[in-house]
């Protein structure tokens, strides 16, 4: 694993997926809400539709992209959002939109009601995975002629998404579609750090998610690491062998994937 090892200046050199390097956290969500934007301006130009796979997580470029939105007065009204997860109850079900964890309750209150309302898109472009009917994405998806740019972030098992890491070939893997799926220990453990101060307990068990599927068969998918710990999963994603048990590697075969990083994710993970 020399590759954990691998200085800021030559990461990138030779790696699998390419590797953008950018300075602080505050710059690569400009250059994902710029991404964003320039997207819908051209398809918007062209009479097309404009459909994003979109997370929540990262987080810090939605303030930007409303910001652009509005003061562009860029008609959203042919963009699709469909978001990658939702947390699940135990019984799996979604877990309350007032809930502080809830996806569908961030997108509302941070996207979609910050937005003019002679600008956004109706509701019905405003997508989640069902968990009540795990074909509703696939179908979507179809409908509109595919996904123009899956944008997300990367978690630390490796996940993109909530595809959690599995033994099971590349193969098999990649045929993954959304569904619900139990959320591993790790990925429990960081996202309490930062999401619930440290209260493992308190996170859910449970999540739906789009499938590796739906990812890869995206026409773009943009990726942003800004975490410290994303040093080492980004090299891992870079360099690492393509494997099921890392899922952010079965990206390395796309013909058009980035992984744009902050200046302290170029630095050497140890």
């Amino acid at each position: 694993m020399d590759y954990f090892t691998i200085g800021k200046d030559t990461l990138g050199d030779n790696a699998r997926i390419p590797i953008i390097k950018a300075g602080k956290a505050v710059q690569v969500f400009d250059m994902m809400a710029t991404e964003m934007v320039r997207t819908i301006q051209e398809n918007n130009a062209k009479g097309k539709n404009t459909v994003f796979i979109v997370p929540v997580g990262p987080v810090g470029q939605y303030p930007i992209f409303v910001d652009m939105v509005n003061s562009l007065s860029l008609d959203l009204h042919d963009v699709w959002f469909i978001n990658m997860d939702e947390y699940l109850s135990d019984d799996k079900r979604y877990i309350d939109k007032n809930h502080r964890l809830s996806f569908r309750g961030f997108m509302q209150r941070t996207v979609y009601e910050k937005i003019r309302k002679d600008l956004v898109m109706e509701e019905r472009q405003r997508i989640f995975p069902d968990p009540d009917d795990c074909t509703t994405i696939a179908k979507t998806i179809g409908h509109l002629g595919g996904v123009d740019v899956c944008f997300g972030g990367i978690g630390i098992t490796g996940h993109v998404a909530f595809n959690e890491p599995e033994k099971v070939s590349v193969e098999e893997f990649t045929r993954r579609e959304t569904r619900v799926l139990a959320i591993s220990c790790e990925t429990r453990t960081i996202n309490a750090v930062g999401d619930l101060n440290g209260a493992i307990d308190a996170m859910p068990h449970w999540c739906v998610t789009v499938g590796m599927k739906e990812i890869l068969e995206s026409r773009k998918i943009r990726l942003y690491c800004f975490r410290d710990w994303h040093r080492a999963v980004v090299r891992q994603a870079a360099y690492g062998e393509k494997s099921a048990c890392f899922p952010i590697t079965l990206l390395q075969d796309h013909p058009d994937v980035t992984i744009t990083i902050t200046e302290n994710v170029a630095e050497a993970a140890y």
